[in-house]
């Protein structure tokens, strides 16, 4: 059975990013993290806000992807645009499988 990845990325919003007017904001994410997700579409993207929450961490991204290779060179790919390092402060990455024990050890699923 393939299995899927999920990629917790920990981020900070910079000064930068938030002295950037919203709508410039979302025009920036189509400008160039939405084709960089389309030259992969191996992957997947979910955004959340943690700010009223967290101090720390303002955002957290969740990518999903059952192929590394493609997450490899979307990081890559991330990694030469503003947004790794003058957007947003990259904190942590967690790696994640969800339910691997069970599958391991033949059990239900915790999340049902």
């Amino acid at each position: 059975m393939p299995v899927t990845y999920s990629l917790f990325m920990l981020v900070r919003a910079t000064p930068a990013w938030l002295a950037l007017p919203p709508p410039e904001r979302s025009g920036w994410f189509d400008r160039i993290v939405r084709p960089l997700l389309a030259r992969r579409p191996a992957v997947r993207l979910r955004y959340f806000d943690a700010e009223f929450f967290h101090a720390r961490i303002s955002d957290v991204m969740l990518w999903q992807t059952g192929d590394l290779d493609a997450w490899r060179a979307l990081v890559e790919d991330l990694r030469e645009t503003p947004f790794w390092g003058h957007y947003f402060e990259v904190l942590e990455i967690v790696p994640t499988v969800e339910d691997a024990w069970s599958t391991h050890y033949g059990a239900a699923p915790a999340g049902g």
